[in-house]
């Protein structure tokens, strides 16, 4: 999963503000898709800290009338943690077909 860290991908958001996230995967859980992203500067922080730990960003994956689409932050806790879970079981299962 190395190679994907350097997927950066800019986001601009309602105040017309840069932010830069690290793309990590999309999954599809309850018919909806989600990114997973760390932003950028989390990133270089954990690079420097002990544990190397960062709290991942989930976007849902919207699609509008016209079919553009849009990442909506998922403030939801019980939505949060459904995708937090079902991502977190896809990768231990990745990590178990590549040993």
């Amino acid at each position: 999963m190395a190679e994907l860290f350097d997927d950066v991908v800019t986001l601009v958001d309602e105040e017309g503000a840069e932010h830069d996230f690290i793309f990590l995967d999309i999954i599809m859980v309850n018919d909806n898709e989600y990114a997973i992203m760390i932003p950028s500067e989390a990133m270089a922080e954990a690079n420097g800290a002990d544990d190397g730990e960062q709290e991942a960003v989930i976007f849902r994956i919207d699609e509008d009338e016209n079919g553009e689409q849009s990442l909506v932050v998922v403030e939801d806790d019980a939505e949060w943690e459904a995708v937090a879970q079902a991502w977190e079981e896809q990768v231990m299962a990745e990590e178990d077909e590549a040993e």
